[in-house]
Parts: structure tokens; sequence; C-alpha cells
């Protein structure tokens, strides 16, 4: 295991925590009101961050919330480097998460099936 491998999961974990802040306090988009931030990926040079995040809504919704976080990734970087003492700020790629509705269709088709099941017994 790489001696830097904790180090970018820290640097990743306070990203993280500093851009949920930024996001519930300091962005007065509307568009961004309503995202959560479910991970962060740092590259071992800290060059890059891959930011996941969920939002409730349809795709349209979505794409709002893309356009609003392309809008706001100036002022997310630079309110970044001054809140974290890092050397250099990683650049910002914002991925949308899919797993939370992935969950929430798994956990629908799990509940059909028992109830089906449930039926079929009686």
């Amino acid at each position: 295991m790489p001696k830097d491998f904790s180090r970018s999961l820290r640097v990743a974990d306070q990203i993280q925590r500093e851009l949920a802040d930024l996001l519930r306090h300091e962005i007065k988009d509307p568009r961004l009101d309503q995202i959560t931030i479910t991970a962060v990926e740092v590259t071992r040079d800290y060059a890059y961050a891959k930011v996941f995040y969920t939002t409730l809504g349809e795709s349209e919704k979505i794409t709002l919330v893309e356009k609003g976080l392309e809008k706001a990734i100036g002022f997310i970087r630079s309110s970044l480097s001054k809140r974290m003492q890092l050397r250099v700020v990683p650049q910002l790629i914002f991925v949308y998460d899919k797993s939370v509705e992935h969950g929430a269709y798994m956990s629908k088709l799990i509940d059909e099936a028992v109830a089906q099941e449930n039926k079929n017994e009686t």
C-alpha cells in the first residue's frame, strides 16, 4: 500500500466536507439547493478530484444541477483554496451518482418479488 494513500483519502474527505458546507451556506444558486455530495475521489498527484453528487428529482432537475455546478465551479474552487491548506487545489470534475437511484430500484424489485412470493404461498 502506498504511503500517501491515507493522505489522499483524508484530502478527499476534507474536500467532501468543505463542498457540503459551501453548498449549504455560501452558494445561493437555487439550482443547487437540494444537492448531496456522496463521495470524492482524488488522484494521487492531487491534480483532479471527482466529486460524486446526487439530487432528488427528474432528469430535468439533474441537467439544471449540472449547469449550476458548471457555472459555480470557479467560485467553489477558489473558496476551497481559501479553506484548505493545499499547495494546489485539484480541478473539480462533477459526476452524477446513480447509485442511490439504482439502490431504490433494486429495493423496489425485491419488495415486488417478496410480495409475489407471499401471494403465491397463500
